[in-house]
């Protein structure tokens, strides 16, 4: 599951609740296009930018350790700086799920002569009450400092309950059960959070969208590495060399002396 495209929306949609809590103020942030700094390769679907008359906030959502972290952030930096000179530039690494990997404890990029720092938000420690305060934190309330994570969970479901906005309650609440699969069983989630109006949600259509789309390309790929692994197959019953087959197929030594024992059994 990807959470790029869910945590995009939620800041689009809430950009004030994440203002309040990153920057201290219920500020107007609009989306900044990637391609205002020229970024290209370097994981532009993980990069969240947002902007306002004298500031720039970079955030970016982590569900996992990732070591190029902190050069990402001193490149986006830098990049940021030869577009908006005149601006402040805010940024903050957001990681999602518990871990005791020293990665994310990690604030600054060090060159020699070089040293660029930014901030790090493990959501594991932060106190509940604040993701419980606005609409658009409470998908990640669950995922705080919490011994009842399904206790939040329900508490969540409640609030979402007393919004007015039945499309705002649907994405939120389809927002909430992704999120809270990163803690609690699917089962009791579906219990606490109410599958009928989530499939009204349309982040909810486009994240079911996604995983089809995943299952493809995985399912297109499987298919393709069975089909390279028959070509080994029918090479080594006409004789070629284990090397030659590598070289024709582009598989590791291990590979096809898998294949090979498999084939004598």
């Amino acid at each position: 599951m990807s959470y790029d495209i869910l945590c995009r929306f939620l800041i689009d949609e809430f950009s004030r609740d994440f203002a309040t809590l990153l920057m201290g103020k219920p500020i107007d942030l609009t989306i900044l296009s990637p391609k205002e700094l020229s970024v290209e390769p370097i994981r532009a679907d993980s990069l969240i930018l947002l902007q306002s008359e004298d500031s720039v906030l970079h955030i970016e959502f982590q569900t996992d350790p990732d070591q190029e972290i902190p050069f990402r952030m001193a490149d986006y930096r830098l990049r940021g700086y030869r577009r908006f000179r005149e601006k402040d530039m805010r940024q903050v690494v957001i990681y999602l799920r518990k871990t005791n990997s020293p990665l994310v404890h990690q604030t600054e990029f060090i060159l020699p002569q070089m040293t660029h720092r930014f901030e790090v938000i493990r959501l594991w420690e932060q106190p509940t009450e604040l993701f419980l305060n606005a609409p658009g934190l409470l998908p990640f309330a669950a995922l705080t400092r919490t011994e009842n994570p399904e206790e939040v969970l329900t508490e969540v479901a409640q609030l979402i309950e007393r919004i007015d906005n039945r499309q705002q309650q649907a994405n939120l609440v389809a927002a909430s059960s992704v999120l809270a699969g990163l803690v609690l069983d699917r089962e009791l989630i579906n219990r606490i959070l109410r599958r009928d109006i989530m499939r009204e949600s349309p982040i909810y259509q486009d994240i079911l969208a996604e995983g089809r789309q995943e299952g493809r390309q995985e399912g297109r790929q499987e298919g393709r590495q069975e089909a390279i692994a028959e070509i080994a197959r029918n090479l080594l019953l006409s004789g070629m060399s284990v090397e030659q087959i590598m070289n024709v197929t582009g598989l590791t030594r291990e590979r096809v002396e898998q294949l090979t024992n498999r084939d004598s059994e």
